[in-house]
C-alpha cells in the first residue's frame, strides 16, 4: 500500500502554479520629456537650476525638472494677478465651468498615460492610480464645474466673492488629485492659481498643465512653479497671494501659519495624522479585516488620514490578529506596474530611512513586530508590510506619523476606553469605527476627535464630501460645497 500523501487538494490540483502571473502595464507608450520646466502665463519655460525625479521603484532618473527662484516665483504671481484682474475674475461663471468641464473630460481621455506616469513618479500600485487618483482628479473638476455658475446659491443669504490669487503646495503622496482638490475649487469661485507640485512627484503636474494649454484655460489662471522648499516659501511669503492652502507635514504646516499670522491671508492647512480603526466585538470580523489593509497599507501608507492605529475589542483581538496576520501574507509587493501588486515603493529614499528608524524604536520600546515572509526587490525602495503589537498609548509608534505601511495595534474593552485611546493623540483627522449596531457606531462617532469619521469602512473618497481635521491636522475643509469657503469672501 501506498504512503499516504500529506499534501492538501490545493497543492494536489495547482501545486506551485498557485501564485498570480505578472499582469504588468505597459508604459511603452508614455511620451515623458527629457526635461521639464515651470508652466507660466500658459507657456513652459525654463530656469537654470535643475533636480531629478527618479522611479522610486527602480531608482532610474524619468526626467530633470527646473527649480524656481523667488525671481520666478514673483513672476508666476504677476501672471495670476494679471489673469484675475483681466480676465478671470470677470468672466461669467457658467464660462469657467465649460473651462472646468473641459479639464475634467481630457483627464479621462488621458487616464491611462496619467496613471502610468503617477505610478512610474510615485511609486503607488497601478491599480490606484487607475481607479483611483485618476477618477477622483477628474471628478473633482466636475463636481466644482457645477458650482461655478451658483455660487450665490452655495451660501444662501450672503454675497459671495473671490479672493484674487490662491498660492498652493501640494505634496507627492497623491500627486495628481491634489492638484485637482486644491485647483478645481479654486478656478470655480472666481480665483487664480500658482501651486508647487512636491519634488519626488512632479510630473503628472506638468502633464495637468498639457491639459490646461490644450483646453485653451486662458494664460496665467493657473501656473505651476517646480522646486523645494524654498520655492513653496516663496508663494506662500509674496505680499500678491491673497490665499494659501497647503497639505503636508504638521512641522512645515506651523512654519506656515506662523509665516502668514499678521497678514491678510486666508489659509488652509491639511496636515498630519494618527487616525485609529476601531474594530468592536459586534462587527463583521472578515470586513474589518479588509477595512484594516486597506486603511493603512492603500498607497504604502503614504496617507495622511491612514488607520495607522488598529484599536480592537479584547475579546475579540486574537482572532482578528490571526486573520489579519493571514491576509497581510498574501499581500503582492513589488513592481508598482504589475496591476497584481497590492503594495509599491516608497516614494523617496529619505522616507524609507524614516519608516526604518520609527520601527526601530518601535521595537527598542518593547513593540512585538510581525512582517509577512515576502521578498522585496534589489532596486527600489520596498519595506514590507508591518504589524505592532503589544503597543500601548505612550509608544512612539502610536503618537507620531509613520507615513508608511506600519500598523500599531491597541485593545480596549469598553466603548469610553476606545474612544479615550483613540483620542490620544495630538492629530485629529480621521477615524474608522466598525460594528454592526448602528447606535453605538453614531454615539461614538460624536465622541471623537476628528475630522472624518467612517463607519463600516475606509478612505472612502468623494468631490461631494467635505475632508480635513482639527488640532495638528490643521483646519479648512476641502472637498463639497464647504471646500469652495477658503476661497471665497463671504459677507
Amino acid at each position: 500500500m501506498g504512503k499516504k500523501s500529506t499534501k492538501s487538494v490545493r497543492d494536489l490540483l495547482f501545486g506551485d502554479l498557485w501564485e498570480y502571473a505578472p499582469a504588468p502595464q505597459s508604459s511603452g507608450f508614455v511620451d515623458l520629456k527629457d526635461h521639464y520646466g515651470h508652466f507660466i502665463n500658459g507657456e513652459f519655460v525654463t530656469t537654470e537650476e535643475t533636480f531629478e525625479t527618479i522611479n522610486p521603484a527602480t531608482e532610474e532618473v524619468l526626467a530633470t525638472v527646473s527649480i524656481a527662484d523667488d525671481a520666478t516665483v514673483d513672476r508666476a504671481v504677476k501672471a495670476a494677478r494679471k489673469a484675475y484682474d483681466n480676465v478671470w475674475s470677470k468672466m461669467p461663471g457658467k464660462e469657467r465651468a465649460k473651462y472646468l468641464y473641459r479639464i475634467a473630460r481630457m483627464i479621462q481621455e488621458k487616464s491611462r498615460n496619467l496613471a502610468v506616469v503617477e505610478t512610474m513618479d510615485g511609486g503607488k500600485p497601478i491599480r490606484e492610480s487607475r481607479d483611483v487618483d485618476v477618477p477622483l482628479a477628474a471628478a473633482h473638476f466636475f463636481y466644482y464645474a457645477g458650482w461655478a455658475d451658483k455660487l450665490e446659491y452655495a451660501f444662501p443669504g450672503a454675497t459671495v466673492k473671490s479672493l484674487g490669487v490662491a498660492g498652493q503646495v501640494i505634496p507627492w503622496n497623491f500627486p495628481l488629485l491634489m492638484a485637482a482638490w486644491k485647483i478645481a475649487p479654486a478656478l470655480a469661485a472666481g480665483n487664480t492659481v500658482v501651486i508647487k507640485p512636491a519634488e519626488t512627484t512632479p510630473l503628472t503636474a506638468m502633464l495637468l498643465a498639457e491639459i490646461f494649454q490644450e483646453a485653451g484655460l486662458p494664460p496665467g489662471v493657473v501656473n505651476i512653479v517646480n522646486g523645494f522648499g524654498e520655492t513653496g516659501a516663496a508663494i506662500v511669503n509674496h505680499d500678491d497671494v491673497n490665499k494659501v492652502a497647503f497639505t503636508g507635514s504638521t512641522q512645515v504646516g506651523k512654519i506656515i501659519q506662523r509665516a502668514v499670522a499678521g497678514t491678510d491671508k486666508k489659509l488652509t492647512l491639511e496636515l498630519g495624522g494618527k487616525g485609529a480603526n476601531i474594530i468592536f466585538d459586534d462587527a463583521s470580523i472578515d470586513q474589518a479585516v479588509e477595512g484594516i489593509v486597506n486603511g493603512i497599507f492603500f498607497n504604502q501608507g503614504h496617507v495622511c488620514c491612514a488607520g495607522s492605529r488598529l484599536l480592537v475589542q479584547e475579546n475579540i483581538a486574537e482572532e482578528v490578529l490571526t486573520k489579519l496576520k493571514h491576509r497581510i501574507s498574501t499581500l503582492i509587493i513589488g513592481d508598482p506596474l504589475d496591476k497584481n501588486t497590492d503594495v509599491g515603493a516608497i516614494n523617496s529614499r529619505d522616507q524609507l530611512d524614516n519608516i526604518k528608524r520609527l520601527v526601530d524604536i518601535g521595537e527598542a520600546e518593547g513593540a512585538e513586530k510581525f512582517q509577512p515572509r515576502c521578498t522585496l526587490p534589489d532596486k527600489g525602495f520596498f519595506f514590507a508590510p508591518t504589524v505592532f503589537t503589544d503597543v500601548t498609548p505612550s509608544h512612539t509608534i502610536a503618537q507620531d506619523e509613520i507615513f508608511g505601511p506600519v500598523l500599531s495595534v491597541l485593545t480596549f474593552r469598553t466603548p469610553d476606553e476606545a474612544i479615550e485611546k483613540a483620542n490620544n493623540t495630538p492629530y485629529g483627522l480621521a477615524c474608522g469605527i466598525w460594528s454592526d449596531k448602528g447606535s453605538k457606531l453614531f454615539r461614538v462617532a460624536s465622541q471623537l476627535k476628528c475630522g472624518i469619521v467612517w463607519g463600516n469602512t475606509y478612505n472612502r473618497f468623494d468631490p461631494t464630501s467635505p475632508f480635513g481635521g482639527y488640532r495638528e491636522s490643521g483646519f479648512g475643509r476641502e472637498g463639497g460645497v464647504q471646500g469652495l469657503l477658503a476661497y471665497l469672501e463671504v459677507r
